[in-house]
């Protein structure tokens, strides 16, 4: 095989390579790089509470990150690494609701955020003004008729290239949606969402939360950035699927802040994963506890086999290079 040939086939290998990565994020490349504390904010003036994280979404045009508790008292913005910016209260004042139970939150750009209540299956859009105060059911739709209760509507993300959203239900049935959402006052808006594919075939107890991957700019106009991040609470589980249900790879949360209830999940531009998660409540942790920010970074190195491949592959072409410019010996 001379130069040119060796040249291609490393091309090919690197090709193949690339084709791998572009069909997954690869979340066996992930791992924890900080955890922070989020303040419990329960003496603010606009009376807002960041107890009991359960949804996060992650704001490009910002730099920040939005989250809500499912007290569903409002919702806050804090910085990556967890400090608070600013809060605003929900008024949930003819929206049927009693409950309060804020499990999704999805960030459309611009300051406009949706949050949807858990026990009605219903959604929510507002412009974000800190200090302020959202009246919820001013923008609103109801994304199913029925009161499903305490094992409904779990997490709800956007998907910037259409607009539409995907959207999990906890449990009795687990069900996974894809669709459109409109918005008008008093739930006057409309759903058209239908299931993505059956659940039950990601193995998982519960699921919590879901995240888009389209955001990721490495991913832009490849087969992965139409791929979901699944949250499960009670698998204690983060995994990446495709749209058929298959799985594609997957973080194992089991040691990560066991005694905290982990239930919301977003991404930013780069790739990094950002979890919220409760503060602990089973009497094993603190006096004054607090929800957490967990982030998870991707480690920026190929797989063993690559860098063995392509180390060995360039070094013959630097052996064949020097041994076809060595001048021959004459005896």
């Amino acid at each position: 095989m001379n130069i040119q040939q060796l040249t291609l086939a490393l091309a090919a290998s690197a090709a193949c390579f690339c084709a791998q990565a572009a069909n997954s994020i690869n979340l066996s490349n992930y791992q924890v790089t900080g955890t922070y504390g989020l303040s419990t904010l329960g003496n603010t003036s606009t009376g807002v509470s960041g107890l009991e994280a359960s949804a996060v979404t992650y704001a490009r045009d910002r730099g920040t990150l939005f989250y809500v508790g499912d007290e569903g008292t409002g919702v806050v913005e804090i910085s990556l690494t967890g400090q608070t910016l600013g809060t605003m209260a929900f008024n949930w004042a003819n929206t049927g609701s009693s409950k309060h139970d804020t499990e999704g939150l999805a960030y459309l750009g611009n300051g406009v955020l949706v949050v949807t209540e858990e026990r009605l299956y219903d959604a929510y859009r507002f412009n974000y003004v800190a200090g302020g105060s959202a009246n919820l059911a001013s923008s609103s739709v109801s994304i199913s008729n029925a009161t499903v209760g305490n094992e409904g509507l779990e997490g709800i993300s956007h998907d910037p290239r259409n607009g539409s959203f995907v959207m999990v239900k906890q449990d009795a049935p687990q069900d996974l949606r894809s669709g459109s959402l409109s918005f008008a006052a008093n739930l006057g808006g409309v759903a058209t969402t239908s299931t993505l594919f059956n659940p039950t075939l990601m193995g998982l107890s519960t699921l919590s939360d879901i995240q888009t991957l389209s955001p990721v700019d490495a991913l832009a106009g490849t087969a992965a950035a139409d791929n979901l991040l699944i949250l499960s609470l009670g698998s204690r589980q983060l995994i990446e699927v495709n749209r058929l249900g298959q799985t594609l790879s997957t973080f194992d949360l089991s040691n990560i802040l066991p005694n905290n209830g982990i239930e919301g999940v977003t991404v930013d531009e780069h790739g990094t994963i950002y979890l919220v998660a409760e503060q602990i409540q089973d009497g094993s942790g603190p006096a004054n506890p607090m929800s957490q920010l967990i982030v998870l970074s991707a480690t920026p190195v190929p797989e063993p086999e690559s860098w063995a491949m392509a180390l060995t592959g360039f070094g013959l072409l630097g052996w064949l290079a020097r041994r076809k410019k060595r001048p021959l010996l004459k005896g």
